[in-house]
Order: C-alpha cells, then structure tokens, then sequence
C-alpha cells in the first residue's frame, strides 16, 4: 500500500507541474496575442485577452484541485482552499469582464 502511496504522490505531482505549465502558456501566449492586438487597434482585443486568462487559469486550478489529493495536515488544507477561493474570484471577475464586453459589441 505504501508504495501505491509514493506512485500515486509522483504522479499527481508530475501532473500539477503539467497544468501548472499549461496555465503559464496559454496565459503568456495570450498576453503576448493581445498586445499585438492592442498595438494593432483591434476593437476586440481586451475580450481576446480576457478569454484567454480564463482559460490559463482554468489550467491553474485544476493542478490546485489535483493539489488537494496529497495534501497532508491542516495547514496546507487552508492555504490550498486561499488558493482556490482567490483564482475562482479572479475566473469570476474575468467572466464577468467578458459578459460585459460582450454586451458592448
């Protein structure tokens, strides 16, 4: 059982290290994205970049969520679930950023 332990703490920690990456990518390339779209004068760009963002920190809580599997005492439980709590307002906030430029076109 032990060992079944270790595989499995390897494997979800190589996993959130991947959702981890994957969260920076895309929200690097959508960054970059809308700036060349800002420089550009595209109408749109702010809903590009905000659709983006949400994406990329979708990525990043997910390997969150996968962070809770090998949580260990208390302590890690409240920073995890802080976490958590201020990435699920921040996806909020870009929703609603989003439904707001929506309407606007």
């Amino acid at each position: 059982m032990h060992i079944f332990e270790e595989i499995m703490t390897q494997v979800v920690g190589i996993s959130i290290l991947i959702l981890e990456l994957m969260g920076v990518i895309v929200i690097l390339a959508s960054a970059i994205r809308g700036f060349y779209q800002y420089a550009k004068r595209v109408p749109n760009m702010k809903l590009t970049l905000a659709k983006g963002l949400a994406v990329g920190l979708e990525f990043k809580m997910g390997s969150e969520i996968l962070r809770t599997v090998i949580v260990r005492d208390l302590s890690e439980i409240v920073v995890v679930a802080g976490v958590i709590g201020l990435r699920a307002a921040l996806n909020f906030l870009i929703h609603w950023e989003i439904h707001e430029e929506m309407e606007e076109l």
